[in-house]
């Protein structure tokens, strides 16, 4: 017994072996399935909860990552935040320009875009709405948003010019006009489908698209 004893300590010792969970179990991920991962955690977040209550321990307490992971794809808090608000604004951005690029009836058009938006804020109003509720209290959130918003009215803007040289649309200063519609739209969004559980989006599309009908092209189309 003595004998076979020494042999197995002999033995070198084999270090386990690797696996695609990684350590503690983790299964390891793509640098962009990771960051997906924190990212979808912050808007379930932000869903319930106001922006200054995020800490970056919970949050990555609903992720299946290290919380020293969190600091391999974002600076901070505030960082997840912009990113987040960026991938929100991508994925808002091809129903808008339903109606910015639109070579037909702008009317349609608008209407259409607006039907898209409406199915977005349905989906992401709540996260949203805690976006542009922390851009009133947080400089980082606020420089943000107000590029979020800066983008819409750009667009906005360039689609007034267009149809004020068509003479589609009656003279009109092209910018604050747009910044106006975008700045309203924004805020009846946010009321109508920022908070759970949901209304239905279809109500207040619908009036937000008569209402930039009837001031951009007049109440006869």
């Amino acid at each position: 017994m003595g004998t076979t004893s020494a042999k197995r300590a002999r033995q070198p010792v084999r270090p386990p072996r690797r696996t695609d969970r990684g350590r503690a179990g983790r299964r390891r991920r793509r640098p962009e399935e990771a960051e997906g991962e924190i990212l979808a955690a912050a808007e379930r977040f932000l869903r319930t909860r106001p922006f200054r209550d995020l800490q970056v321990g919970a949050l990555m307490d609903g992720t299946g990552l290290r919380r020293s992971s969190f600091y391999h794809y974002f600076r901070d808090r505030h960082d997840l935040v912009v990113r987040l608000l960026a991938k929100l604004t991508d994925g808002l951005a091809p129903q808008s320009e339903r109606w910015f690029g639109a070579e037909q009836d702008p009317v349609a058009s608008l209407r259409a875009g607006y039907e898209g938006i409406g199915r977005f804020w349905a989906a992401h109003g709540p996260v949203l709405r805690a976006i542009a509720d922390a851009a009133t209290h947080d400089r980082v959130v606020e420089k943000a948003h107000r590029a979020f918003v800066d983008r819409f009215a750009r667009g906005t803007a360039a689609r007034i010019r267009a149809d004020i040289e068509r003479g589609r649309i009656a003279p009109l200063d092209a910018d604050e006009s747009a910044r106006a519609l975008i700045l309203m739209s924004e805020s009846f969004l946010n009321e109508k489908l920022g908070r759970e559980p949901q209304r239905d989006w279809r109500n207040t599309i619908d009036t937000l698209a008569t209402l930039w009908q009837r001031a951009l092209y007049g109440e006869s189309r």
